[in-house]
Protein backbone atom coordinates (compact mmCIF):
# COMPACT_ATOMS: atom_id res chain seq x y z
CA UNK A 1 0.00 0.00 0.00
CA UNK A 2 1.22 3.24 -0.96
CA UNK A 3 2.33 5.46 1.51
CA UNK A 4 0.05 8.76 2.11
CA UNK A 5 2.77 11.62 1.80
CA UNK A 6 0.68 15.11 2.16
CA UNK A 7 2.11 16.74 5.21
CA UNK A 8 -0.32 19.29 6.84
CA UNK A 9 1.30 22.64 8.07
CA UNK A 10 -1.33 24.04 11.03
CA UNK A 11 -1.29 26.97 13.00
CA UNK A 12 -3.32 30.72 13.43
CA UNK A 13 -2.76 32.51 9.83
CA UNK A 14 -3.68 35.61 11.48
CA UNK A 15 -0.59 35.76 13.53
CA UNK A 16 1.87 33.54 11.92
CA UNK A 17 1.14 33.37 8.65
CA UNK A 18 4.58 34.34 7.23
CA UNK A 19 6.10 31.71 9.15
CA UNK A 20 3.35 28.97 7.95
CA UNK A 21 4.08 29.85 4.54
CA UNK A 22 7.62 29.80 4.83
CA UNK A 23 7.11 26.28 6.50
CA UNK A 24 5.00 24.60 3.87
CA UNK A 25 7.35 26.20 0.88
CA UNK A 26 9.78 24.17 2.07
CA UNK A 27 8.66 20.79 2.56
CA UNK A 28 7.12 21.17 -1.01
CA UNK A 29 10.94 22.43 -2.33
CA UNK A 30 11.94 18.45 -0.82
CA UNK A 31 8.97 17.50 -3.12
CA UNK A 32 6.67 16.47 -0.97
CA UNK A 33 3.15 17.51 -0.58
CA UNK A 34 2.35 20.07 1.81
CA UNK A 35 -1.20 22.08 2.73
CA UNK A 36 -1.59 25.08 4.95
CA UNK A 37 -4.51 24.80 7.37
CA UNK A 38 -5.45 27.87 8.80
CA UNK A 39 -6.33 27.85 12.62
CA UNK A 40 -7.05 31.81 12.91
CA UNK A 41 -10.34 32.17 15.77
CA UNK A 42 -9.79 35.69 15.06
CA UNK A 43 -9.39 36.96 11.80
CA UNK A 44 -9.01 33.95 9.36
CA UNK A 45 -6.85 34.43 6.70
CA UNK A 46 -8.19 34.32 2.93
CA UNK A 47 -4.76 32.79 1.66
CA UNK A 48 -4.64 29.03 3.00
CA UNK A 49 -5.43 25.76 1.14
CA UNK A 50 -7.85 24.80 3.80
CA UNK A 51 -9.61 27.82 5.70
CA UNK A 52 -10.73 28.21 9.55
CA UNK A 53 -14.19 27.99 8.66
CA UNK A 54 -13.76 24.87 6.87
CA UNK A 55 -12.09 23.87 9.81
CA UNK A 56 -14.52 24.74 12.01
CA UNK A 57 -17.30 23.34 10.52
CA UNK A 58 -15.98 19.96 12.06
CA UNK A 59 -16.71 20.98 15.33
CA UNK A 60 -19.83 18.70 16.62
CA UNK A 61 -21.59 22.18 17.67
CA UNK A 62 -20.66 23.53 13.83
CA UNK A 63 -19.15 27.08 12.76
CA UNK A 64 -20.80 28.99 15.51
CA UNK A 65 -19.18 27.12 18.38
CA UNK A 66 -16.11 27.83 17.11
CA UNK A 67 -16.01 31.80 16.42
CA UNK A 68 -17.63 32.98 19.97
CA UNK A 69 -15.63 36.26 20.48
CA UNK A 70 -13.66 34.72 23.61
CA UNK A 71 -10.26 33.77 22.96
CA UNK A 72 -10.51 30.93 25.63
CA UNK A 73 -13.13 29.35 24.02
CA UNK A 74 -12.52 29.39 20.74
CA UNK A 75 -9.18 28.28 21.04
CA UNK A 76 -10.63 25.07 22.92
CA UNK A 77 -12.90 24.52 20.19
CA UNK A 78 -11.07 24.99 17.25
CA UNK A 79 -8.71 22.51 18.93
CA UNK A 80 -11.66 19.83 19.09
CA UNK A 81 -12.17 20.73 15.51
CA UNK A 82 -8.83 20.57 14.30
CA UNK A 83 -9.36 16.98 15.74
CA UNK A 84 -12.10 15.77 13.97
CA UNK A 85 -11.00 17.45 10.60
CA UNK A 86 -7.76 15.34 10.13
CA UNK A 87 -9.33 12.29 11.34
CA UNK A 88 -11.73 12.98 8.04
CA UNK A 89 -8.48 12.98 6.33
CA UNK A 90 -7.11 9.98 4.22
CA UNK A 91 -3.56 11.36 3.05
CA UNK A 92 -2.38 12.27 6.07
CA UNK A 93 1.64 12.04 5.32
CA UNK A 94 2.93 13.76 8.55
CA UNK A 95 1.55 16.90 10.51
CA UNK A 96 3.39 19.84 11.46
CA UNK A 97 2.23 23.02 13.71
CA UNK A 98 3.64 26.75 14.43
CA UNK A 99 2.29 27.81 17.64
CA UNK A 100 2.39 29.81 21.35
CA UNK A 101 0.64 27.84 23.89
CA UNK A 102 -2.39 28.04 22.43
CA UNK A 103 -1.39 27.18 18.89
CA UNK A 104 0.21 24.51 20.65
CA UNK A 105 -2.75 23.39 22.38
CA UNK A 106 -4.83 23.69 19.15
CA UNK A 107 -2.83 21.33 17.01
CA UNK A 108 -1.11 18.88 19.44
CA UNK A 109 -4.95 17.61 20.07
CA UNK A 110 -5.03 16.63 16.81
CA UNK A 111 -2.00 15.15 16.20
CA UNK A 112 -2.45 12.98 19.94
CA UNK A 113 -5.08 11.15 17.81
CA UNK A 114 -3.19 10.06 15.22
CA UNK A 115 -1.91 6.55 15.02
CA UNK A 116 1.68 5.75 16.36
CA UNK A 117 4.01 6.54 13.56
CA UNK A 118 2.63 9.19 12.06
CA UNK A 119 5.40 11.58 11.71
CA UNK A 120 4.12 15.35 13.94
CA UNK A 121 6.44 18.24 14.45
CA UNK A 122 5.71 20.94 16.89
CA UNK A 123 7.62 23.98 16.76
CA UNK A 124 6.38 26.09 19.66
CA UNK A 125 7.03 28.58 22.36
CA UNK A 126 6.53 26.31 25.02
CA UNK A 127 8.66 22.88 24.12
CA UNK A 128 11.20 23.64 26.53
CA UNK A 129 9.20 23.48 29.84
CA UNK A 130 7.33 20.28 30.63
CA UNK A 131 5.26 19.23 27.60
CA UNK A 132 3.76 16.29 28.57
CA UNK A 133 -0.01 17.63 28.31
CA UNK A 134 0.84 18.35 24.73
CA UNK A 135 2.47 15.24 23.72
CA UNK A 136 0.76 12.64 26.29
CA UNK A 137 1.67 9.21 25.06
CA UNK A 138 2.67 10.11 21.39
CA UNK A 139 5.46 10.35 19.47
CA UNK A 140 5.45 13.99 18.91
CA UNK A 141 8.70 16.04 18.11
CA UNK A 142 9.08 19.44 20.26
CA UNK A 143 11.16 21.55 18.87
CA UNK A 144 11.72 25.20 20.65
CA UNK A 145 11.26 27.91 18.96
CA UNK A 146 13.92 29.83 20.74
CA UNK A 147 12.25 33.06 19.48
CA UNK A 148 8.56 34.28 19.73
CA UNK A 149 6.95 33.15 15.97
CA UNK A 150 6.20 36.96 15.10
CA UNK A 151 8.11 37.10 12.26
CA UNK A 152 11.00 36.11 9.89
CA UNK A 153 14.51 36.80 11.07
CA UNK A 154 17.95 35.11 11.44
CA UNK A 155 16.89 32.72 14.34
CA UNK A 156 13.12 31.91 13.31
CA UNK A 157 14.09 31.08 9.53
CA UNK A 158 17.16 28.88 10.99
CA UNK A 159 14.91 26.89 13.17
CA UNK A 160 11.24 26.71 11.14
CA UNK A 161 13.99 25.27 8.13
CA UNK A 162 15.47 22.54 10.29
CA UNK A 163 11.91 21.67 11.39
CA UNK A 164 10.31 21.50 7.95
CA UNK A 165 12.97 20.07 6.25
CA UNK A 166 12.84 17.18 9.21
CA UNK A 167 9.03 16.68 8.44
CA UNK A 168 9.69 16.21 5.07
CA UNK A 169 12.55 13.67 5.81
CA UNK A 170 10.06 11.79 8.31
CA UNK A 171 7.68 11.83 5.62
CA UNK A 172 9.84 10.55 2.62
CA UNK A 173 11.70 7.99 4.34
CA UNK A 174 8.71 7.00 6.82
CA UNK A 175 9.37 3.47 8.41
CA UNK A 176 5.72 1.83 8.29
CA UNK A 177 4.94 -0.27 11.73
CA UNK A 178 5.85 -3.72 11.06
CA UNK A 179 3.93 -6.77 10.87
CA UNK A 180 5.34 -9.54 12.61
CA UNK A 181 4.03 -13.17 12.70
CA UNK A 182 3.86 -12.97 16.83
CA UNK A 183 1.13 -10.83 18.02
CA UNK A 184 2.38 -8.41 20.45
CA UNK A 185 2.00 -8.06 23.75
CA UNK A 186 2.01 -4.78 26.33
CA UNK A 187 3.94 -5.06 29.72
CA UNK A 188 4.82 -2.81 32.49
CA UNK A 189 8.27 -3.12 34.17
CA UNK A 190 10.02 -0.52 37.23
CA UNK A 191 13.58 -1.29 37.94
CA UNK A 192 12.54 -3.12 41.01
CA UNK A 193 10.31 -5.12 39.49
CA UNK A 194 12.83 -6.23 36.15
CA UNK A 195 13.73 -9.67 37.37
CA UNK A 196 9.73 -11.12 36.91
CA UNK A 197 9.51 -8.64 33.79
CA UNK A 198 12.67 -10.00 32.34
CA UNK A 199 11.34 -13.76 33.18
CA UNK A 200 8.03 -13.42 31.82
CA UNK A 201 9.64 -11.97 28.52
CA UNK A 202 11.91 -15.16 28.87
CA UNK A 203 9.00 -17.49 28.53
CA UNK A 204 6.91 -15.76 26.29
CA UNK A 205 9.01 -13.88 23.45
CA UNK A 206 9.09 -17.41 21.65
CA UNK A 207 5.23 -16.68 21.21
CA UNK A 208 4.62 -12.79 21.23
CA UNK A 209 6.67 -9.79 20.37
CA UNK A 210 7.28 -8.35 24.08
CA UNK A 211 6.70 -4.97 24.40
CA UNK A 212 8.27 -3.57 27.89
CA UNK A 213 6.76 0.15 28.91
CA UNK A 214 8.59 1.90 32.06
CA UNK A 215 6.05 2.53 34.39
CA UNK A 216 6.85 6.37 34.97
CA UNK A 217 3.41 7.65 34.17
CA UNK A 218 3.61 8.03 30.94
CA UNK A 219 4.68 4.36 29.89
CA UNK A 220 1.51 3.19 31.44
CA UNK A 221 -0.77 5.85 28.89
CA UNK A 222 1.40 4.65 26.00
CA UNK A 223 0.51 0.95 26.58
CA UNK A 224 -2.62 1.95 27.25
CA UNK A 225 -3.13 3.83 24.00
CA UNK A 226 -1.82 1.03 22.18
CA UNK A 227 -3.89 -1.60 24.02
CA UNK A 228 -7.08 0.97 22.45
CA UNK A 229 -5.66 0.92 19.41
CA UNK A 230 -5.66 -2.75 18.96
CA UNK A 231 -1.92 -2.89 18.55
CA UNK A 232 -1.75 -5.50 20.84
CA UNK A 233 -2.98 -9.32 21.52
CA UNK A 234 -2.81 -8.71 25.76
CA UNK A 235 -1.54 -7.00 28.63
CA UNK A 236 0.62 -8.13 31.65
CA UNK A 237 0.33 -4.94 33.69
CA UNK A 238 2.75 -6.36 36.65
CA UNK A 239 3.73 -2.98 37.60
CA UNK A 240 0.98 -0.67 38.75
CA UNK A 241 3.31 1.68 41.11
CA UNK A 242 2.05 4.86 38.84
CA UNK A 243 -1.04 4.76 40.66
CA UNK A 244 1.20 5.21 43.97
CA UNK A 245 2.21 8.64 42.44
CA UNK A 246 -1.23 9.91 40.93
CA UNK A 247 -2.77 9.39 44.72
CA UNK A 248 0.05 10.86 47.02
CA UNK A 249 1.57 13.56 44.49
CA UNK A 250 4.68 11.56 43.34
CA UNK A 251 6.02 12.70 40.60
CA UNK A 252 5.61 9.79 37.61
CA UNK A 253 1.94 9.97 38.44
CA UNK A 254 -0.93 7.83 36.23
CA UNK A 255 -3.56 9.41 34.91
CA UNK A 256 -7.15 9.12 36.20
CA UNK A 257 -7.65 6.82 33.30
CA UNK A 258 -5.33 3.98 34.12
CA UNK A 259 -7.19 0.39 33.17
CA UNK A 260 -9.49 2.51 31.19
CA UNK A 261 -9.04 0.12 28.33
CA UNK A 262 -10.22 -2.75 30.50
CA UNK A 263 -13.72 -1.07 30.10
CA UNK A 264 -13.36 -0.72 26.30
CA UNK A 265 -11.70 -4.17 25.30
CA UNK A 266 -11.93 -7.89 25.50
CA UNK A 267 -7.99 -7.95 25.55
CA UNK A 268 -6.84 -11.03 28.12
CA UNK A 269 -4.97 -9.19 30.96
CA UNK A 270 -2.93 -10.16 33.68
CA UNK A 271 -2.03 -7.87 36.52
CA UNK A 272 0.02 -7.59 39.97
CA UNK A 273 1.32 -5.06 42.65
CA UNK A 274 4.55 -4.36 41.54
CA UNK A 275 5.61 -1.40 43.08
CA UNK A 276 2.83 -0.23 44.90
CA UNK A 277 5.63 -0.18 48.57
CA UNK A 278 6.24 3.27 46.93
CA UNK A 279 5.88 6.92 45.78
CA UNK A 280 8.82 8.90 43.91
CA UNK A 281 10.03 11.91 44.13
CA UNK A 282 12.66 13.71 43.03
CA UNK A 283 15.79 14.43 45.32
CA UNK A 284 15.49 14.13 48.88
CA UNK A 285 15.11 18.21 49.08
CA UNK A 286 12.18 18.09 47.35
CA UNK A 287 10.16 15.55 49.35
CA UNK A 288 7.45 17.41 50.89
CA UNK A 289 7.23 18.85 54.08
CA UNK A 290 4.47 16.35 55.54
CA UNK A 291 6.28 13.10 54.74
CA UNK A 292 9.97 14.56 55.73
CA UNK A 293 9.41 11.92 58.76
CA UNK A 294 7.97 9.07 56.43
CA UNK A 295 10.48 6.09 55.39
CA UNK A 296 12.67 7.37 52.68
CA UNK A 297 15.27 5.61 50.53
CA UNK A 298 17.30 7.67 48.62
CA UNK A 299 17.38 5.49 45.11
CA UNK A 300 19.79 8.04 43.34
CA UNK A 301 20.70 11.57 43.63
CA UNK A 302 17.51 12.32 41.21
CA UNK A 303 15.23 9.95 42.55
CA UNK A 304 13.67 9.58 46.25
CA UNK A 305 11.31 6.71 47.23
CA UNK A 306 8.69 6.64 49.64
CA UNK A 307 7.20 3.76 51.71
CA UNK A 308 3.73 3.66 51.60
CA UNK A 309 1.76 3.21 54.59
CA UNK A 310 -1.15 0.58 55.46
CA UNK A 311 -3.88 3.42 55.34
CA UNK A 312 -2.64 4.16 51.58
CA UNK A 313 -2.42 0.65 50.81
CA UNK A 314 -6.15 0.96 51.33
CA UNK A 315 -6.69 3.69 49.45
CA UNK A 316 -4.75 2.20 46.51
CA UNK A 317 -6.74 -1.23 47.00
CA UNK A 318 -10.08 0.72 46.37
CA UNK A 319 -9.11 2.42 43.56
CA UNK A 320 -7.24 -0.52 42.04
CA UNK A 321 -10.29 -3.19 42.55
CA UNK A 322 -13.06 -0.19 41.32
CA UNK A 323 -11.56 -0.07 38.10
CA UNK A 324 -10.93 -3.78 37.92
CA UNK A 325 -14.70 -4.03 38.20
CA UNK A 326 -15.48 -1.98 34.77
CA UNK A 327 -13.31 -4.51 32.51
CA UNK A 328 -15.18 -6.51 29.70
CA UNK A 329 -12.41 -8.93 29.24
CA UNK A 330 -10.71 -11.67 31.04
CA UNK A 331 -9.10 -10.54 33.81
CA UNK A 332 -6.20 -12.14 37.13
CA UNK A 333 -4.79 -10.08 38.91
CA UNK A 334 -2.11 -11.53 40.94
CA UNK A 335 -1.16 -10.71 44.60
CA UNK A 336 2.53 -11.42 45.49
CA UNK A 337 2.03 -12.48 49.35
CA UNK A 338 6.05 -12.53 49.56
CA UNK A 339 6.78 -8.68 48.63
CA UNK A 340 5.49 -6.36 45.62
CA UNK A 341 9.56 -5.01 44.68
CA UNK A 342 13.00 -5.54 45.14
CA UNK A 343 12.71 -3.49 48.32
CA UNK A 344 9.53 -4.85 50.32
CA UNK A 345 11.51 -8.38 50.64
CA UNK A 346 12.51 -9.73 54.35
CA UNK A 347 15.56 -7.69 55.46
CA UNK A 348 14.88 -4.34 52.48
CA UNK A 349 14.04 -0.94 53.81
CA UNK A 350 10.48 -1.13 52.39
CA UNK A 351 9.19 -4.28 53.86
CA UNK A 352 6.13 -3.99 55.40
CA UNK A 353 3.82 -7.19 55.58
CA UNK A 354 1.16 -5.43 57.58
CA UNK A 355 1.14 -2.79 54.89
CA UNK A 356 0.79 -5.31 51.53
CA UNK A 357 -1.80 -7.50 53.44
CA UNK A 358 -3.86 -4.78 53.74
CA UNK A 359 -3.40 -3.84 50.07
CA UNK A 360 -4.12 -7.27 48.87
CA UNK A 361 -7.36 -7.22 51.54
CA UNK A 362 -8.87 -4.14 50.34
CA UNK A 363 -8.18 -5.59 46.76
CA UNK A 364 -9.88 -9.23 47.02
CA UNK A 365 -12.85 -7.30 48.84
CA UNK A 366 -13.53 -4.51 46.70
CA UNK A 367 -13.17 -6.55 43.19
CA UNK A 368 -16.19 -7.90 42.42
CA UNK A 369 -14.95 -11.79 41.33
CA UNK A 370 -16.59 -13.78 38.21
CA UNK A 371 -15.45 -16.75 36.56
CA UNK A 372 -13.61 -14.35 33.89
CA UNK A 373 -12.36 -11.74 36.57
CA UNK A 374 -10.61 -12.82 39.44
CA UNK A 375 -8.30 -12.25 42.24
CA UNK A 376 -5.37 -14.70 43.77
CA UNK A 377 -2.91 -15.05 45.88
CA UNK A 378 0.25 -16.35 45.27
CA UNK A 379 2.92 -17.32 48.21
CA UNK A 380 6.02 -15.51 46.46
CA UNK A 381 7.45 -12.40 46.35
CA UNK A 382 6.79 -10.45 42.82
CA UNK A 383 10.68 -10.91 41.38
CA UNK A 384 10.31 -15.21 42.71
CA UNK A 385 10.68 -17.49 39.31
CA UNK A 386 7.64 -19.59 40.56
CA UNK A 387 5.54 -15.61 40.69
CA UNK A 388 6.70 -15.21 36.77
CA UNK A 389 5.57 -18.81 35.93
CA UNK A 390 1.93 -18.27 37.42
CA UNK A 391 1.97 -14.94 35.69
CA UNK A 392 2.54 -16.95 32.44
CA UNK A 393 -0.09 -19.84 33.45
CA UNK A 394 -2.57 -17.30 33.86
CA UNK A 395 -1.90 -15.73 30.54
CA UNK A 396 -1.75 -18.76 28.70
CA UNK A 397 -5.11 -19.70 30.16
CA UNK A 398 -6.56 -16.72 29.73
CA UNK A 399 -5.25 -16.06 26.19
CA UNK A 400 -5.81 -19.48 25.02
CA UNK A 401 -8.32 -19.57 21.66
CA UNK A 402 -8.41 -15.11 21.15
Amino acid sequence: MTVPKTVYVAGSCDTKGDELRYVTGIIQAQGVSAVLVDLSTDKPAANADIDARTVAGFHPGGVAAVFTGDRGSAVSAMGLAFEHFMLSRDDVGGVIGLGGSGGTAMVTQAMRVLPVGTPRVMVSTVAAGNVSAYVGPNDIAMVNSITDIAGLNRISRTVLSNAANSIAGMVRNRQELEQEDKPALGLTMFGVTTPCVTQVVEQLHDRFECLVFHATGIGGQSMEKLASSGFLAGVLDITTTEVCDLLFGGILPATEDRFSFLAESPLPYVGSCGALDMVNFAGIDTVPEKYRNRNLYIHNPQITLMRTTLEENVAMGKWIGERLNRSVGPVRFLLPLGGVSLLDAPGQPFHDPAADEALFTTIESTVQQTAERQVLRVPHAINAPEFSSEVVRHFNEISKGR
